[in-house]
């Protein structure tokens, strides 16, 4: 495998690179990686062959599609641009949401970040429990045909509203959604019960996030090594904690398979990071470099193969689709997190 094998996303016709770069880290501000840095990592990852750029709105609070704007206006035509709308830019929150109102104000700002004239693929970063999917979809087949969007997906749909999608724009004669993006590693597998087969029924790519699950696969999370330095961990209350009870079943898998990468030759990242390009239901990886060394590292683990037999291995250390925590699907649903909405 290499980047220059360009994959199908899902029943587009539009090839990507097995890698695609994610942006979260760039921007100013809080961002761990600023803009003179940013660009530089954008162009070293064209320059390497990855043609799939993915940002958001809400990443710096539109400062990382301003820094994506800048970094490839000189090669729009080679980038398949991808950026998302959902999460609330500003002190507003009527600045949100899945709304018609709001995304017909939120792509004509991104499309003005980015500097171009299209968004080839724009995402529902998160469902919208309070808009009907039918008024998103109508929404964003309107944007289709006004040219300002080539195609839409989804981000941590649940496999019931990715059905509903599907039903309700064929059912209306509109464009359904092409794309899910959600987080997919070796220690996040949940949505290999469910999601994955309803992706590969319907055509639908899959954009993986979190190959290295916010850095537990990073290989410093080992038994009997202390915590390690993260911005995560005070961000993240608990999540990364490795003295906390329901981390200690994550803490062991991730040192076991630190093991098992040493063993075959390999480090911790390019073990994770094929591990996800494996999945047939997997189309493009998204990768998150904050350096250039770190974008060198992901490029690395892009050539590995895993044989049947490291993949057996994986799955006695992670039981398939199993996640540790909850919260590692990207999301909660209501009614799981809110206790006056579990018995309604």
């Amino acid at each position: 495998m290499s980047l220059n094998e360009l994959r199908t996303l899902g029943r587009t016709g539009a090839l990507i690179s097995p890698l695609t770069l994610g942006t979260l880290n760039f921007g100013t501000g809080a961002a761990p990686t600023g803009p003179a840095e940013s660009i530089r990592i954008i162009k070293a990852a064209l320059d390497a062959g990855i043609t799939s750029v993915d940002t958001a709105d809400i990443y710096s609070q539109g400062e990382a599609e301003t820094v994506v704007g800048q970094a490839i206006h000189s090669r729009r035509d080679d980038v398949f641009l991808a950026t998302k709308f959902h999460g609330q830019m500003g002190s507003n929150p009527a600045h949100a949401g899945n709304s018609r109102r709001w995304i017909v104000r939120a792509v004509e700002d991104s499309l003005r970040r980015l500097n171009t004239d299209r968004i080839d693929l724009y995402q529902a970063h998160r469902p919208d429990y309070n808009t009907d999917l039918l008024e998103t979809i109508t929404a964003l087949n309107d944007l289709i045909r006004q040219g300002k969007i080539l195609y839409y997906g989804t981000s941590v749909f649940s496999p019931a509203q990715l059905v509903e999608a599907q039903w309700i724009a064929n059912t209306n004669h509109l464009t359904p959604p092409v794309v899910d993006q959600v987080p997919y590693s070796l220690l996040v597998r949940a949505n290999e019960r469910d999601v994955f087969p309803i992706t590969q029924q319907y055509g639908v790519g899959v954009l993986s996030y979190g190959p290295l699950d916010g850095g537990w696969l990073a290989g410093g999370y080992r038994v009997g090594g202390g915590q390690p330095e993260s911005s995560r961990f005070s961000a993240v209350p608990g999540r990364f904690d490795v003295n906390a009870p329901f981390n200690q079943g994550k803490l062991h898998a991730a040192d076991a398979l630190a093991q098992l990468a040493a063993r075959h030759g390999l480090t911790l990242v390019q073990l994770a990071v094929a591990f996800a390009l494996n999945h047939p239901a997997v189309t493009s990886v998204v990768i998150g470099p904050r350096t250039e060394d770190h974008l060198t590292d992901y490029l690395k683990a892009a050539d590995v193969v895993l044989s049947e037999s490291i993949l057996d291995e994986i799955d006695d250390i992670v039981a398939p689709a199993v996640n540790f925590l909850e919260r590692d699907a990207g999301t909660v649903a209501p009614h799981l997190e809110y206790p006056e909405l579990r018995r309604r």
